[in-house]
């Protein structure tokens, strides 16, 4: 887009960028579930310093979120308020820093990140390899699977702060709980360092192989879904207390609680935000009436309802 600032209809002045402004965005095409509203703006920065010097000048009352592959994520039907940041290409590298650590841009995907690992001999992050999104949603959520967790392997990793400032924080600066960090409110992660182990390229295949082939066994991973939908409470199973309380199939409107895996719930179709949200507060409901358990969501809720 061009040099000069950009007013909004509702007033608000954005900053010049060197990167890709569009007003009005639809999101559903950008997430898994293919529902749900528009960004106010949605900005693509061609690098980091065109990010950094874009939310140094951009009002502070403006909300910034970002968003990378949409895979655990309702985006409800009103749309995003603000700016919706999505890096593209050029956060999207992965490289080998040594013989145990590589260095990932913040779009790039678990895919990448645990094939070029694997090409390195570097083992210990073949985990990555069955969670959909990007470095900057894994090291934002804390992901895991299989019995590792991002804090297990994350060294450090550098954002830009709302402010525009940019800093690397150490993994401990980041506060890990489970499915959780403390990084701070619309800032966006542009890199990491992950940390492994040395290991035999054919070991590390064989692991990732076994992985993809698990998950493809039991989970519901060609359907419009959003990735595991609640966490699990401690020393329960939510896929377990979902079945328990009758929900295995469960429907509102387009959106269904998957057979195959029920803690993941599906846009069968025409599903609005509206009913898949819907769903799943019914299947928390029906989850404490049974057993007692409150299901907290895994999934990021953003938005406003229309």
């Amino acid at each position: 887009m061009g040099c000069r600032p950009l007013v909004t209809a509702d007033a608000i002045v954005l900053p010049a960028v060197r990167g890709r402004l569009t007003q009005g965005a639809p999101l559903a095409p950008l997430v898994w579930f293919k529902s749900g509203g528009t960004a106010q703006w949605l900005f693509e920065p061609r690098d980091a310093d065109d990010l950094a010097d874009f939310l140094r000048d951009l009002d502070p009352a403006v909300p910034v979120m970002a968003l990378g592959l949409g895979s655990n994520m309702i985006v409800r039907d009103g749309g995003v308020p603000g700016v919706v940041v999505r890096l593209g290409k050029a956060f999207a590298q992965v490289e080998r820093l040594d013989d145990t650590s590589l260095r990932c841009g913040g779009g790039a995907s678990g895919i990448l990140v645990s094939s070029t690992a694997r090409d390195a001999g570097i083992g210990g992050v073949e985990f990555l390899r069955s969670i959909p999104g990007t470095v900057g949603g894994f090291v934002r959520m804390n992901g895991g699977a299989y019995g590792r967790e991002v804090k297990d392997v994350l060294v450090d990793c550098d954002v830009v702060l709302r402010s525009g400032e940019r800093r690397t924080l150490a993994v401990a600066d980041l506060g890990y709980t489970y499915r959780h960090s403390a990084l701070p409110t619309g800032a966006v992660v542009i890199a990491a360092t992950f940390r492994g182990h040395a290991a035999e390229p054919a070991a590390i295949g064989a692991e990732m192989d076994r992985i993809a082939a698990e998950r493809e066994a039991s989970q519901p991973l060609r359907s419009k879904t959003g990735g595991s939908t609640f966490k699990n409470p401690a020393g329960h199973k939510a896929w377990a207390l979902i079945d328990a309380a009758g929900c295995r199939g469960l429907t509102r409107g387009d959106a269904q609680v998957s057979e195959k895996h029920c803690n993941f719930l599906l846009n069968l179709g025409s599903a609005t935000s509206a009913e898949i949200e819907a769903l799943g507060e019914e299947v928390r409901d029906k989850v404490k009436a049974q057993s007692g358990v409150t299901l907290e969501w895994e999934i990021q809720r953003v938005g406003v309802a229309k």
